[in-house]
């Protein structure tokens, strides 16, 4: 599932194409026929992400909210657009670029009231300017649940997934079975703080870089990460591999219906 930062970079990318303009909304696929035809020639005047969420706003009031979840997809490309297949849920086009969205969890129109619901029941965001570091601490310092189940419920940090939680907690060398109420305000500040930074990071980059200098593969003469995700990691999906610091195994164990990787001497208890 895309993590938070790969929706706040769609949030730019179709605010760079088509806010301001009115743009054709069609649904190809059919599921969403009804909305588009309200929305189509409709002007896009904002879009706004909150975690795993995507929002755009047509006219004043009227908004699409977007959960691309397992399998969802958007792709942009220039325009005139190509005719669209049988699997697009949502098309946006102009006369300078078209959308197509594919496979997503939640693609519906909602209102103002219930946008604001979602945004209820999240918790703060590192990437939105609105976000509060400490009411995800309130939550986490009165749970005996795992900090890294913790980083994962959405309710209490929006928009970390499997690859910033094992990555954040390995940078700061805390280990993944520590429960909330063990972690230090300092610890959480130092995390949540890195965890801005890191993602602001994988907007710009649109991918998922962790690792400090002194460990890049230019720095430690080895050969760059192969995966499907991209970036360079310390942890995420290196189970069996020597650490890039002690040199000790990387190990995987299931957690939070998600693989957990942690170095056991960096994130030593």
């Amino acid at each position: 599932m895309p993590e938070g930062h790969t929706i706040h970079r769609l949030a730019r990318d179709y605010a760079e194409r088509f806010q301001g303009t009115a743009p054709r909304v069609t649904s190809p696929q059919g599921k969403f026929s009804d909305a588009a035809a309200l929305l189509d020639r409709a002007g896009l005047t904002a879009t706004e992400a909150h975690g795993k969420h995507l929002f755009l706003r047509f006219r004043d009031s009227d908004w699409v909210h977007i959960h691309l979840g397992l399998f969802g997809k958007a792709g942009f490309g220039p325009a005139p657009a190509p005719p669209p297949t049988d699997t697009v849920r949502l098309r946006l086009a102009n006369d300078t670029a078209y959308a197509d969205l594919r496979g997503p969890t939640t693609c519906a129109l909602i209102t103002g009231t219930e946008k604001q619901a979602i945004h209820a029941r999240l918790g703060p965001d590192p990437l939105r300017e609105d976000a509060d570091p400490a009411t995800a601490y309130r939550r986490i310092s009165r749970s005996r649940t795992t900090i890294a189940a913790l980083l994962m419920d959405q309710k209490i940090v929006a928009g970390v997934g499997n690859v910033y939680r094992a990555e954040v907690l390995f940078r700061h060398g805390i280990d993944p079975y520590r429960t909330g109420r063990e972690i230090t305000r300092a610890e959480w500040d130092a995390v949540w703080g890195d965890l801005v930074e890191l993602m602001r990071e994988g907007v710009r980059r649109n991918r998922i870089d962790t690792v400090r200098a002194e460990h890049t593969p230019e720095a430690m003469g080895r050969p760059p990460r192969v995966d499907d995700h991209g970036g360079e990691v310390y942890v995420y999906r290196r189970a069996g591999r020597p650490c890039h610091v002690c040199g000790d195994e990387v190990r995987t164990a299931g957690l939070a219906a998600r693989n957990l990787f942690w170095c056991p001497t960096c994130q030593a208890r």
